[in-house]
């Protein structure tokens, strides 16, 4: 996966890909049921000062509950912004666009950090990104010697058990555990749904997906939230043999032989669909013949925050119109 800081930026998101990600695994699956939580064991969660452990396994105090918060990542920010925690935050990265509050906020940087601004900002927390753990420990040092707790939360995450991992660990960290279980439960909810409505499909569409347009097509295979997603809603992904983002050439592309295209970058390229539909060379490709070429917002497909969701709906409605209604 990309690194969640340049998500919803264009080619620039997919190069990145390949230079700055190791895929992570999915989590094994817990066989026993979840107990409940009570509002006693939450209120604890409340409590400060708390001691949590980030995704680089690091012990975290937070001494105070956070009433200045930096978030370096897009998804961190939505997923903080989910929370209710719109006044505390004060600086955002600077690919952050949703929601549109966060367009309001202060950039902080993105690879490179703008330390000088995120210490004149004065946060009492910073959320920060694998990335950023391993290429600027000297900001992450100064950060902390100014009183600045950090937790690093790992956005290259390719399940959706990991995004809720990822959402109470923030509600943890900010004492907004209760908000947080609800994000999580409705979100279950709502893939619960989706999976109901998968059961209807009687006979499987096959789906390409393109991530990135000609000359230099990406695709997307195991290992990412496409895929979960098209098998959650019932469809193929043709390149499910291939294991993350992936290069291939329009020879190969045409050789999947589709029933759907499915485009993630509508947002940079007008009319995404109709040049699919317009390629030479691709017009015996079903999904071209019966114009079944769709786009999807990026970020709602491959930004690990809560409007995962969002995405496979859009997805279900595209592929299985009369199912996803």
């Amino acid at each position: 996966m990309k690194t969640n800081f340049t998500k919803g930026i264009g080619l620039l998101s997919i190069l990145l890909i390949l230079t700055l990600v190791v895929l992570t695994g999915c989590n094994n699956s817990n066989t026993e049921p979840k107990k409940e939580k009570t509002s006693e064991q939450t209120a604890k969660k409340e409590a400060f000062p708390i001691t949590i452990t980030d995704d680089e396994g690091k012990k975290v105090k937070i001494e105070k509950k956070p009433e200045k918060i930096v978030s370096v990542t897009p998804s961190n920010t939505e997923i903080a912004f989910a929370l209710g925690l719109e006044d505390q935050i004060v600086g955002v990265s600077d690919f952050d666009n949703y929601p549109q509050e966060a367009l309001k906020k202060e950039k902080v940087g993105a690879q490179e950090l703008n330390i000088e601004k995120m210490l004149s900002l004065q946060p009492d927390l910073a959320l920060l990104d694998t990335y950023h753990y391993k290429n600027h420990a000297e900001v992450i040092k100064q950060l902390k010697e100014a009183g600045t707790a950090v937790v690093i939360v790992n956005s290259t995450k390719n399940t959706f058990d990991q995004v809720y991992d990822s959402i109470e660990l923030l509600g943890r960290a900010t004492g907004t555990s209760k908000k947080a279980e609800t994000i999580v439960k409705d979100m279950k909810d709502k893939l619960a749904e989706v999976k109901e409505k998968a059961a209807k499909v009687k006979e499987k569409k096959r789906v390409w997906v393109e991530v990135a347009p000609q000359p230099d097509i990406y695709t997307t295979g195991k290992g990412t939230f496409m895929q979960e997603m098209l098998d959650t809603i019932g469809a193929v992904n043709v390149a499910e043999g291939q294991q993350g983002w992936v290069k291939v050439n329009e020879e190969e592309a045409v050789k999947y032989n589709p029933d759907v295209v499915i485009t993630t970058y509508g947002y940079y390229v007008k009319n995404s669909a109709q040049q699919v539909l317009s390629r030479k060379g691709w017009s015996a490709v079903p999904a071209v013949k019966n114009k079944q070429v769709f786009d999807v917002n990026s970020d709602t497909v491959t930004r690990p925050g809560p409007r995962l969701v969002e995405g496979v709906e859009a997805l279900g409605k595209s592929i299985y119109p009369d199912i996803y209604k």
